[in-house]
């Protein structure tokens, strides 16, 4: 997709702040630190629109960010941060499942995870949470400028053991310095717009 009009609509915490215009939404769920800024960045050809940040646990909202007038990127907090209060922790977990479970329009997932290291527990279980609720997977595995291209394949493949991905989730190979991937991501969004 061509990118050129985007607008961050709401940074929300409930429901009742949710936009109401009906597009369909993707959720951006990773660890903190994992590239989910960059990701919206890369694909959205902006440089900062969302905001990155060398300290973990930026992100403490649901940011609806609305693209071209179709759809919604919506960033949700970054899991897995151990500098938050447990309480705070508690508290998106609680916001985040909300969403997650009672949004209509949410299509589906988008899973961030590093393509250098095995999914750690928390993507294991953000994986297990969303196929118990039965909303459609799409793995992101970022960084991959970081490893050599012939090695890809082996890191793809023990983040699909690890995570016991189920076969009609996709896992895509991302850079968000070279944008690999990019295309085939928008690709298949568009599969679910349809």
């Amino acid at each position: 997709m061509n990118v050129n009009n985007v607008e961050l609509v709401i940074s929300a915490v409930k429901p009742e702040q949710y936009p109401n215009e009906g597009l369909p939404e993707f959720a951006l769920a990773g660890r903190s630190n994992v590239g989910k800024s960059s990701f919206i960045n890369k694909m959205i050809n902006r440089k900062s629109l969302a905001r990155t940040s060398s300290k973990p646990g930026k992100t403490q909202t649901l940011n609806f960010y609305k693209i071209e007038e179709k759809l919604f990127f919506v960033d949700v907090p970054g899991y897995g941060y151990a500098k938050v209060s447990k309480k705070e922790r508690e508290a998106w977990g609680k916001m985040i499942e909300t969403y997650f479970t009672s949004r209509k329009e949410l299509k589906a997932v988008l899973l961030i995870i590093d393509l250098r290291h095995p999914p750690m527990d928390d993507d294991v279980l953000m994986y297990d949470f969303l196929k118990y609720y039965e909303l459609p997977c799409i793995v992101i595995a970022t960084k991959a400028d970081k490893i050599p291209r012939g090695k890809w394949q082996k890191h793809v493949k023990m983040a699909k053991e690890t995570l016991n991905l189920q076969q009609e989730d996709k896992i895509i190979v991302f850079s968000s310095e070279t944008g690999e991937g990019k295309d085939k991501v928008w690709g298949i969004l568009g599969d679910f717009q349809n």
